[in-house]
């Protein structure tokens, strides 16, 4: 099978898979982290093949809806790029993506890189960021039912892994717990300088927030 009709397929299977999915992790956050990952691959040496099934795979069971389970997408991924005949490297490179993207807490050291993962990893922290990433906050929080803000509860900007996987704490605080935390850590050029924008239109944002909340 030809590498164009590999990722048609894909992009078949990622639509079906997360057609009731939370909508800050749906097709959607699939379709823009893929198309961020293909401009930011254009300014770097990497295979764009493995960037692009990474960029479409990485969500594919996001382990917080999936009981913590952080095995299952590496699994489907493997599963269903098997069906294909895809070559077993490519797969183990998709599995070690899909393993490593995701922003854990804590201060883990990252156990796989690649310069595929890097521009991934990028477009993802990007879609976490800006006026989408305050769209995503607000709409996950409200799927978990958690307070928009508390001045009573701050933030924790020490959380461990653990905490940050079972906290309820109110969607402002993931603000200062991981979104304000990821322009320091994009890994490329391209990355980077996007990340800068929409950094600052997430302070702008949170300025108004507070200005507005104490009735001015």
């Amino acid at each position: 099978m030809e590498k164009q009709d590999i990722i048609k397929c894909t992009i078949d299977f990622v639509k079906n898979s997360l057609s009731d999915a939370e909508g800050g992790h749906d097709w959607w956050h699939i379709y823009r982290v893929w198309k961020t990952a293909k401009h930011i691959a254009g300014f770097e040496n990497v295979d764009n093949f493995i960037v692009e099934l990474g960029a479409l795979l990485h969500d594919i069971a996001d382990s917080k809806f999936h009981g913590g389970d952080e095995e299952i997408g590496p699994r489907m991924a493997r599963e269903f790029l098997q069906t294909l005949q895809v070559d077993d490297s490519v797969i183990k490179h998709v599995e070690n993506i899909i393993s490593n993207i995701s922003f854990k807490g804590g201060k883990l050291p990252q156990k796989f890189t690649s310069p595929e993962l890097d521009v991934i990893q990028d477009a993802d922290r990007l879609d976490a960021l800006g006026a989408i990433g305050i769209a995503r906050t607000f709409n996950y929080g409200g799927h978990k039912g958690r307070a928009i803000y508390n001045p009573d509860v701050k933030p924790n900007l020490n959380l461990t892994k653990e905490e940050y996987k079972n906290s309820d704490a109110p969607s402002l605080n993931h603000f200062y717990e991981k979104l304000l935390l990821l322009k320091d850590r994009m890994n490329t050029g391209t990355g980077r300088k996007m990340a800068e924008e929409r950094h600052a239109f997430m302070l702008a944002f949170l300025d108004q927030f507070y200005l507005e909340w104490d009735g001015e």
